[in-house]
């Protein structure tokens, strides 16, 4: 599975054939003489990478210095990129979400170190002690330890409120604050969060106190709002293996909004950067205070790992923002990768200088290629081919995946087959944090749907299944395990979607059979000495035993029923040759036992 809004760019459809971005578009441009060479560069950049357009704007003490428009924001219909093109902003748009939080701590409304649940009393998480003790500074420096959970959010239609309760039902993967992961839905709920204490709501309060002052009139909250203008980029992403450039559908995130759905352009964004530099204020209004400003762009946790690079520093996340260093200098940025579009707004702020850069291709470079660049110039620094850098470690990873291909190296189990007829696997599944999972056959296999996310699936080995390579980018290569009870029924399914986390399962859902169905079912029906009885109540079926509370039975398949709440048992009901009900069989761990129905009085 791929990481969504995060450091990792993700997506793609319909192929198109890539032009050449050696020319820059007409665009009216302010430039420093020392950026001259830009003009040059980055059309360079672009078409080594494949990147179709680009937008960039560059400034230093409260000025834009450059800004540009290079390539095509759609090649089909051969539209030229402008620093008015609107672009997605991706996670660039937590930062929006932290100074709003700062906005309210600065009003008294909120603060940062006491419990969510002082704001949002119905706010649980599958920790008691992270439900008790989670505040407003957690939500927003990833510093949890919560596991990310993205497809619990991406492709669903449930909304804030239903991604906010269904917190907790996920589990994590590490005890609360013990170190970094970086997760999207608890940004979200510092949206949310913004939302409730403001009133409006998140998108509102940021078009009052962020979008107004700075006068970022075109930036939006939605693709689908991009899509009414004159000028948006069109989102791609280039293959794996072939390299050709593909464009792929917009999709909305408007549920996660907080964390990643703000689109805008270069011009606006350059605003926004000057109001990052400085203390807090849009020309003379004072946006949010110098303090809270700086609280966001200081280190809350440190994001461990090591760099490929001895020029980058290690890695701290802050309130929306990553705190390291360039080279010595201190590097404040944040980066975006959604959907077919790559973001980067990179700062050194002892410098007063900042980057901002806005593409329309995922995974690629060219942003960072292109600020470290600018960096490098305007700190008058030996200059570092970080293109062939990155090319270098894309080589690498490719052969050793190649390597890995040639030794055949798997836990693959040969010579297995499922269990059951494919037949059996097929239904409905369902887990309280994901939602629903669908298992439908097609031909001589089948296919899952998670919420609105599609993929075939292929017999791994005995009872687990794999999503195929290059089928399902957010699910490819994810496997399935297929759970039988202790009737030997396939009822549940157990997918390792977060790493270090228990599996996720779906259970198998009622397939209720209409009222009219059954009724044939009710009645006595005697086991031994003992007269036990079945009633109707609506869709219901429920079980009597004398001096035991009444069951209700979930129906498994055809007339055989799981007892609820009891594992283990179940009961089937079986027809005579005339097609009428005339038993009840009870099967339990202690053995199996017939119940005759009694003749109706």
């Amino acid at each position: 599975m791929r990481r969504l809004l995060g450091f990792l760019r993700v997506g793609c459809l319909a192929i198109l054939v890539l032009p050449a971005v050696g020319q820059s578009t007409a665009t009216p441009h302010r430039q420093a003489p020392s950026l001259a060479t830009l003009d040059q560069f980055i059309p360079a950049q672009m078409q080594k990478w494949k990147v179709p357009g680009l937008a960039i704007a560059v400034v230093q003490h409260q000025q834009v210095i450059y800004s540009h428009g290079f390539g095509l924001r759609d090649i089909r219909r051969n539209l030229p990129v402008t620093t008015n093109t609107l672009f997605a902003i991706g996670s660039i748009t937590k930062s929006f979400t932290s100074v709003s939080i700062g906005i309210l701590n600065d009003e008294g409304k909120l603060d940062w170190d006491k419990p969510v649940r002082q704001y949002i009393p119905e706010f649980q998480m599958y920790d008691p002690v992270a439900s008790e003790r989670m505040t407003p500074h957690d939500l927003i420096s990833h510093r949890t330890g919560f596991a990310s959970h993205d497809l619990v959010w991406y492709s669903s239609d449930f909304s804030r409120e239903d991604l906010v309760h269904r917190l907790r039902f996920l589990q994590g993967n590490r005890d609360f604050r013990s170190g970094y992961n970086y997760n999207n839905m608890l940004v979200m709920t510092a949206g949310y969060l913004v939302g409730k204490i403001s009133g409006p709501g998140w998108e509102d309060f940021v078009k009052q106190y962020i979008y107004r002052p700075l006068q970022m009139t075109s930036s939006n909250f939605s693709v689908l709002d991009s899509q009414k203008t004159a000028d948006f980029a069109h989102p791609y992403r280039k293959d794996e293996h072939t390299e050709t450039v593909n464009e792929m559908p917009f999709y909305d995130i408007h549920n996660v909004g907080p964390a990643g759905s703000i689109n805008s352009n270069v011009e606006e964004m350059a605003r926004y950067a000057i109001f990052q530099l400085g203390d807090g204020k849009a020309g003379d209004q004072q946006i949010v205070s110098k303090s809270n400003l700086e609280l966001t762009h200081t280190a809350q946790v440190p994001m461990g790992g090591q760099s490929e690079f001895k020029e980058l520093g290690p890695r701290n996340y802050g309130m929306g923002w990553v705190v390291t260093s360039y080279r010595g200098h201190r590097m404040i940025w944040h980066n975006g990768g959604i959907d077919g579009f790559y973001a980067l707004l990179s700062m050194l702020p002892d410098e007063d200088l900042a980057v901002v850069i806005l593409t329309n291709l995922q995974d690629q470079p060219v942003p960072e290629v292109v600020a470290y660049n600018i960096y490098d110039h305007m700190l008058e620094l030996d200059a570092i081919d970080w293109s062939g850098r990155f090319q270098q470690l894309e080589s690498k990873q490719k052969a050793a995946e190649e390597e890995a291909k040639k030794t055949g190296v798997t836990n693959r189990k040969s010579g297995t087959h499922p269990s059951h007829d494919l037949n059996d696997y097929t239904g409905r599944y369902e887990n309280d944090g994901y939602g629903a999972l669908t298992i439908q056959s097609a031909g001589d296999h089948f296919a899952l749907t998670l919420n609105k996310i599609s993929a075939p699936l292929q017999h791994y080995h005995y009872d687990v299944f794999e999503v195929p390579e290059n089928t399902s980018w957010a699910l490819e290569k994810t496997k399935l395990r297929f759970i039988a009870n202790m009737d030997g029924d396939i009822d549940s399914i157990g997918i390792p979607l977060e790493a270090g986390a228990p599996e996720i399962i779906f259970t198998r859902t009622e397939q209720k059979l209409p009222h009219a169905a059954l009724l044939p079912l009710a009645g006595e029906y005697a086991l031994g000495a003992t007269t036990v009885s079945v009633a109707i109540r609506e869709e219901e079926v429920q079980l009597t035993v004398p001096g035991q509370p009444a069951y209700t039975l979930v129906r498994q398949k055809d007339l055989k029923f799981a007892i609820k709440g009891l594992s283990g048992f179940s009961v089937e009901f079986r027809k005579e040759a005339s097609g009428q009900v005339n038993e009840l069989v009870f099967f339990q761990p202690d053995g199996t036992f017939i119940a005759k129905r009694k003749p109706a009085q």
